[in-house]
């Protein structure tokens, strides 16, 4: 640590994080230092100081209180104590109470007949050496909500593969034979959601698929990738090689970047980045001609690429709840007057649908307080 710095010791939900930074530090630089260690966004962090923190008498080893506002956060929400993820113990407790349920000769002829294994919620600890030898004929391997910590090599048999569906397993950056995947050049739909879990030694350590490989842009038939729920920091650049991608779902992830590339993927229709940690979005999403649903709840984002309501001509929906995106900032951007006409007449058929479902409707509903309007920020 230089002269020059001081050391401090942030304490949040009973949880100290320390902090090294200049003394002429802004509070505002404090603020931007915590978020990605809490989830908390710098508009919903009370730490009262009013100047600089040199000024404010701030030194090495000075303990400050974080309190983090109710609703004011991105990603999974503010970051307590570490302890066990909701979602691999829910998974976990699944899988406790279901038994491994064996694969039989009946099974096989199956699977060849249909070209599909349905395994999900199997208590599987690997994939089942019967897969393979039906390798040829599979067009579905669904092996969801199992324990399944390894994607061996044997995966590049599947060449006829289409659904590749691995969400709520055990599996890491390194576990999975993405060289050998990379070549299904029949996939179009990979979904790899919710793959965090803790090790079984005494450690118990986080292990997670926290990055993907620039090799996945070698899926070019791909038009589905679910990412979702994992602890990614990025996308690869090489995902601009996708360009018969219509649906990418990386929400609820530590995303803090998004490549320029994104708007090589020009058939994409929706985009789900909610529940990150993205203070910008690159220029280039103006490429998406066919965007029609962008979601961004939960993030720090300040502002949106000026041309995008100009540019993406059929977006009509724009999630934007819990970022620092006002109403008024929209309506500055070129385009707003068109986006706002698209969005509204679709929100007005969906209120038709329910009108056509239920015979007890309230006509005095108000889209900015009706649940669905999901359009616009929580701002008036």
């Amino acid at each position: 640590m230089g002269d020059n710095e001081i050391k401090i010791t942030v304490k949040f939900c009973g949880r100290p994080i320390p902090i090294t930074l200049s003394p002429d530090s802004t509070v505002l630089r404090l603020k931007n230092l915590l978020l990605p260690l809490t989830n908390v966004l710098p508009r919903g962090q009370k730490l009262i100081f009013k100047e600089t923190l040199g000024v404010a008498g701030v030194t090495n080893g000075v303990k400050l209180m974080l309190i983090g506002t109710q609703g004011v956060h991105q990603g999974d929400g503010p970051i307590l104590k570490e302890a066990q993820s909701p979602i691999t113990s829910r998974k976990t407790d699944r899988v406790r109470d279901m038994k491994m349920v064996p694969v039989g000769k009946t099974s096989s002829e199956r699977w060849k007949a249909t070209g599909v294994i349905a395994m999900a919620e199997h208590n599987l600890k690997a994939i089942p050496d019967e897969v393979w030898d039906c390798s040829p004929f599979i067009r579905v391997l669904d092996i969801r909500t199992n324990s399944i910590q390894c994607v061996p090599d044997q995966i590049d048999g599947l060449t006829g593969l289409k659904k590749l569906l691995l969400d709520a397993n055990d599996l890491s950056n390194d576990s999975i034979s993405w060289v050998q995947l990379a070549k299904l050049k029949h996939l179009t739909v990979l979904s790899i959601s919710r793959n965090c879990f803790y090790s079984n030694d005494a450690l118990m350590m986080m292990i997670s698929l926290n990055s993907l490989p620039g090799i996945l842009g070698h899926l070019t038939a791909l038009q589905h990738l679910d990412v979702s729920n994992n602890k990614l920091t990025t996308l690869p650049t090489e995902i601009g090689l996708l360009s018969k991608l219509e649906v990418l779902k990386a929400n609820n992830n530590r995303i803090s970047f998004l490549p320029e590339s994104i708007g090589n993927c020009t058939s994409l229709i929706e985009i789900d980045l909610s529940s990150n940690l993205l203070s910008e979005l690159p220029v280039t999403l103006e490429n998406l001609h066919y965007l029609k649903a962008l979601h961004l709840d939960n993030n720090a984002l300040k502002s949106l690429p000026t041309t995008l309501f100009s540019k993406c001509v059929q977006l009509s929906t724009l999630e934007l709840h819990n970022t620092e995106i006002t109403m008024d900032a929209l309506r500055q951007l070129e385009g707003w007057d068109d986006f706002d006409k698209r969005r509204r007449a679709k929100h007005q058929k969906q209120l038709d649908f329910r009108v056509m479902g239920s015979t007890e409707f309230d006509e005095e509903v108000d889209e900015e307080e009706d649940p669905s309007f999901l359009e616009t920020p929580g701002v008036d």
